[in-house]
């Protein structure tokens, strides 16, 4: 089951971050004032799926990598800290913040200044979510190098 819940969940949560950095990029650069608030005040909505599905990619991970610290495993395994230090300090901070000041109406500085934080700390979660699968679809044999 382990070997089923991991990968459902690790694509999940990569789908689900990358819903919300296009959404965000699209309402901010062509959307009016209207969709930007619909989408940041329903992006904390989405943790309900998003932070579950974190969780159980990491967690099956770690089952699943057991013992091994080196190779692709290894890089997942360092990978994954990084990963959860971002969004916990960054990620959700930020939605919420973003969320009350959209929500107010309130586009000043302050929400700019947090708005671009978020999309580079999204984007650094969705390169090392998008190497983790990566590096998953090779441990499977999914996916194999190109010879040089």
């Amino acid at each position: 089951m382990t070997r089923l819940i991991h990968p459902v969940a690790g694509a999940l949560a990569l789908l689900t971050i990358t819903a919300f950095w296009l959404s965000t990029a699209v309402s901010e650069l062509f959307g009016p004032q209207a969709a930007v608030t619909a989408v940041k005040t329903a992006i904390p909505w989405g943790f309900i799926l998003l932070v579950p599905a974190l969780a159980a990619a990491g967690g099956t991970g770690f089952v699943l990598a057991g013992a091994r610290r080196a190779g692709l495993a290894g890089a997942k395994r360092k990978r994954m800290p990084v990963i959860a230090a971002n969004g916990l300090l960054v990620l959700i901070p930020s939605a919420l913040f973003l969320a009350s000041k959209a929500g107010q109406g309130e586009f000043d500085g302050a929400f700019l200044a947090v708005q671009a934080i978020e999309l580079v700390a999204g984007a650094v979660n969705i390169t090392l979510l998008g190497l983790n699968l990566r590096d998953g679809l090779r441990m499977t044999g999914r996916w194999r190098r190109r010879p040089a």
